[in-house]
């Protein structure tokens, strides 16, 4: 069986920056990973190396048996949500469809009565049908965000990159796009690497969590990570984790509340 994320020996560096060094990983098919760590540590920069966008400075990495770019069809990316402008008349199963038709990085499908059909399945899937035939910039943000999810979805991708796909999102909504992502990869085994800055709207999701800080790294389940002696250590400085009614609170290093950095997919870190 393939491996869906294959990490060998991976550095990535920035002149005399290293933002880490030495990562193995292996994400199974199925498996939920969680990427966290404070600001300017290599979430995004990581999202890039297996979009295709950026390279290793040293070791290799590769996505469904195949090399990171826009020509592996078998990958989704569901990015940030972003307010789209209130006069885009694009409908939202045209969005949809752009997963399709090779826009960024789905690859063409022929036959209009095929692509028609998986658009309307993955529209369907998200539970978006009655505002699909909509223009986009009328949608409010959960519903923009819920069609995001199904573009990234329609090509039915073994490995799902989340770059903080809640982030401008209210507690409902962040719930349903959280939902379909968990129902996504517990039914097609896909699998889902999401980046995030707050932990706490997936945590019920996670298998393991990757946390970047300071050029290192740790990989374990949330328990194993989230602690204060893992915390303490990857930020040589008291941080103490307490798990309240399943909400995981940090306090101590004030980079290691888990401010994301506020990067895009085409900036450098």
């Amino acid at each position: 069986m393939t491996v869906p994320v294959e990490i060998r020996d991976a550095g990535l560096r920035f002149g005399e920056r290293t933002l880490w060094s030495g990562l193995d990983l292996d994400v199974a098919p199925g498996e939920f990973l969680a990427v966290l760590g404070p600001n300017g540590s290599g979430k995004t920069s990581l999202l890039r190396v297996l979009l295709g966008l950026q390279e290793l400075s040293s070791g290799t990495v590769r996505l469904a048996g195949g090399a990171p770019g826009v020509a592996n069809s078998r990958v989704g990316y569901i990015p940030q949500q972003r307010a789209m402008d209130e006069g885009l008349t694009m409908r939202g199963t045209d969005l949809v469809g752009f997963g399709l038709d090779g826009h960024r990085w789905g690859t063409g499908l022929r036959g209009l009565a095929r692509r028609r059909k998986r658009v309307a399945e993955a529209v369907a899937w998200v539970g978006a049908e009655s505002y699909a035939g909509a223009p986009v910039g009328r949608l409010s943000g959960g519903e923009q965000q819920r069609l995001r999810v199904a573009q990234a979805l329609v090509g039915e991708p073994e490995v799902l990159l989340c770059d903080e796909p809640l982030l401008s999102l209210d507690p409902a909504h962040q719930r349903a796009v959280s939902e379909l992502i968990d129902a996504r990869r517990r039914e097609a085994g896909t699998a889902v690497l999401f980046v995030t800055h707050e932990i706490n709207p997936i945590l019920s999701y996670v298998d393991r969590v990757l946390y970047l800080v300071n050029g290192q790294f740790r990989i374990g389940t949330p328990d194993e990570v989230m602690s204060s002696e893992t915390l303490s250590q990857l930020y040589d400085s008291r941080v103490e984790v307490i798990n309240v009614g399943g909400q995981i609170h940090v306090a101590g290093a004030q980079s290691a509340l888990c401010e994301d950095e506020p990067h895009h997919i085409g900036e450098t870190v």
